[in-house]
C-alpha cells in the first residue's frame, strides 16, 4: 500500500484513469454515430422494400423479390400499433428465430410488412465495438506505460532533492542537487520569459523540480556563506580580544589587593574564559581538529578527570575498557560535562563506567525538552523558570566529541536529573605506513 501511495504512482494511476475515462467517452461517442449510421442504412433499405411492396400491392401485383406479408404472425406489437394509426416505421425483431430489420404500413385496414435479414449488421456492430474496446484497452495501456515513467523519473529528481534537503539540515552544507541546466536547443520558438536560473539564456519550456533543485543549492549555498561568515566574525572577534585580555589580566595583578581587585579579575577570568570557548569552537567549525588517538584505560581516564576538576562526584566503574581516543579532548567533554552539572543540576552528580560506556548524572531539573530534541545551541540557556540552561560547555562537548567519533546522548532521568551517555570507539590504532 505503501508503494502505490507514492507520487510515481499516483502520477501514473491518475494518468490512466482520465485515459479510461476520455476513452470510454469517445467509444461511446464513436459506437452512437456509426451504429445510427450503419442502422440508418439498413432502415432505408426496408423503407426501400417497404415501398416497393406498397407499389405492387396498390397495383394488384405480386411483390416481387422482397419478403413481404399482410399482417404476418411475427410482426412486432408495437410497429403493428404504430401501423394501426396509419403510420409507417420499422424496428429490429425476428422472423423465423433470426434477427431481421421490420418495416411496415397500413395496406386496407391491414398491415404490410417487410423484413431483411439484420444478422450481419449485428455482427458488423459487435466487430466495431471489440475494435474500440481494444483501440481503448491500448491507448490506456500506453499511456499508462508513459505516465509511469514520467512519473518515475520526476519522483526519482524530487527524491534525490529531499534526500539532500535531508543532508543539509543534517548539517552537511556541501551536499547539492547539481541538477544540469537544460537550455535546449536554439529553435527561434517562443522562450520561457522568466531566465535560468544559473543565469543562461531562457530555456523553451519550464522544468519546476529543475527550479526547486536549483533553489536548494542557492539555499544551501547561501545558507553555508553566512554560516562561515559567522564563523570568520567569532574567530575573528575571540583573537582579537584576546591580547587587550590577557593585557587587563596582567594590569590587574598589580593592583592593590582588596575586594575590588577579586571583583575585576573575575570578571576578567570570565570574559577571558569565553574568548578562549569562542576560538575552541570556531577551530571545531573550520574541521581542522583532528583527534591523536591512543589506547586509554576508560576508568582510570575518568577517575584522573573527575578528580581534576575538584568537583564532588561519585565515580564508579562497573566494567573497566580500552578505548580508542584522544585523552586530552575526552579530559575536555568529562571537565565540561561535570561543571555543567554542577551549575545547572544538583548533587549529587554520578559518572558511571561500564565498558565503553560512560554516563554523567545528576539530580537536577534536568535537560531542557529543546535540547534533546536538537542538541545544545551555543548560547541558550533554556527558561530560568523551570530549570537548566546551557551556553557553550555543552557546544564544545559536542564539538569535541565529533572529533572522537563519539555521539552523546542527551536525555532526563526517569526519576530526575539530567543524562549523558558517552559511547567510546574501541579499535586498533592504524599501522605506519
Amino acid at each position: 500500500m505503501r508503494a502505490l501511495s507514492s507520487l510515481r504512482w499516483k502520477i501514473a494511476l491518475t494518468t490512466t484513469t482520465v485515459c479510461c475515462l476520455v476513452a470510454a467517452a469517445l467509444g461511446i461517442l464513436v459506437h452512437n454515430v456509426v451504429a445510427r449510421q450503419v442502422v440508418g442504412e439498413v432502415r432505408k433499405e426496408a423503407a426501400r422494400d417497404l415501398d416497393h411492396a406498397l407499389g405492387h400491392y396498390e397495383y394488384g401485383t405480386a411483390h416481387g423479390d422482397v419478403n413481404a406479408a399482410l399482417d404476418p404472425p411475427g410482426l412486432p406489437a408495437p410497429l403493428r400499433a404504430l401501423v394501426a394509426r396509419g403510420r409507417t416505421g420499422s424496428m429490429v425483431g425476428t422472423h423465423g428465430g433470426e434477427p431481421v430489420m421490420w418495416a411496415a404500413g397500413p395496406a386496407d385496414h391491414s398491415a404490410l410488412a417487410v423484413w431483411i435479414p439484420y444478422g450481419n449488421t449485428r455482427e458488423r456492430l459487435r466487430d466495431i465495438d471489440t475494435a474500440i474496446l481494444a483501440s481503448a484497452a491500448l491507448a490506456a495501456g500506453v499511456v499508462a506505460l508513459a505516465g509511469l515513467f514520467l512519473a518515475d523519473r520526476i519522483s526519482r529528481r524530487l527524491a534525490t532533492t529531499a534526500a539532500v534537503a535531508r543532508r543539509i539540515s543534517a548539517g552537511d552544507l556541501d551536499a547539492r542537487v547539481d541538477f544540469p541546466a537544460d537550455t535546449g536547443p536554439d529553435t527561434g520558438a517562443e522562450a520561457d520569459p522568466g531566465p535560468d536560473p544559473d543565469g543562461r539564456r531562457p530555456r523553451r519550456y519550464r522544468d519546476e523540480v529543475r527550479d526547486v533543485a536549483h533553489a536548494l543549492d542557492s539555499m544551501a549555498a547561501s545558507l553555508q556563506e553566512r554560516l562561515e561568515a559567522e564563523k570568520r566574525f567569532t574567530a575573528d572577534v575571540a583573537h582579537e580580544l584576546r591580547t587587550p585580555l590577557t593585557g587587563s589580566l596582567a594590569a590587574a595583578a598589580l593592583l592593590p589587593e582588596g575586594r575590588p581587585k577579586e571583583m575585576i579579575n573575575d570578571r576578567l577570568r570570565a570574559l577571558h574564559r569565553l574568548t578562549e570557548d569562542l576560538l575552541e569552537i570556531s577551530r571545531l567549525d573550520s574541521g581542522v581538529e583532528r583527534a591523536d588517538l591512543s589506547r586509554v584505560e576508560l576508568g582510570r581516564a575518568v577517575e584522573r578527570a573527575v578528580a581534576a576538576t575538584r568537583l564532588p562526584a561519585e565515580v564508579r566503574v562497573v566494567r573497566d575498557a580500552v578505548v580508542l581516543t584522544d585523552r586530552r579532548r575526552l579530559d575536555r567533554i568529562l571537565v565540561n560535562l561535570l561543571v555543567n552539572a554542577h551549575k545547572h543540576g544538583r548533587p549529587p552528580v554520578e559518572v558511571t563506567v561500564e565498558g565503553p560506556v560512560v554516563v554523567i548524572r545528576d539530580h537536577g531539573p534536568g535537560y531542557p525538552a529543546e535540547l534533546i530534541e536538537h542538541g545544545p545551541k551555543r548560547f541558550r540557556t533554556g527558561d530560568p523558570g523551570r530549570g537548566r540552561g546551557h551556553g557553550l560547555g555543552l557546544t564544545i562537548v559536542a564539538g569535541q566529541a565529533a572529533v572522537l567519533e563519539i555521539a552523546p546522548v542527551f536525555a532526563n532521568a526517569p526519576d530526575g536529573g539530567a543524562l549523558t551517555t558517552l559511547r567510546l570507539p574501541v579499535g586498533r590504532l592504524p599501522e605506519a605506513g
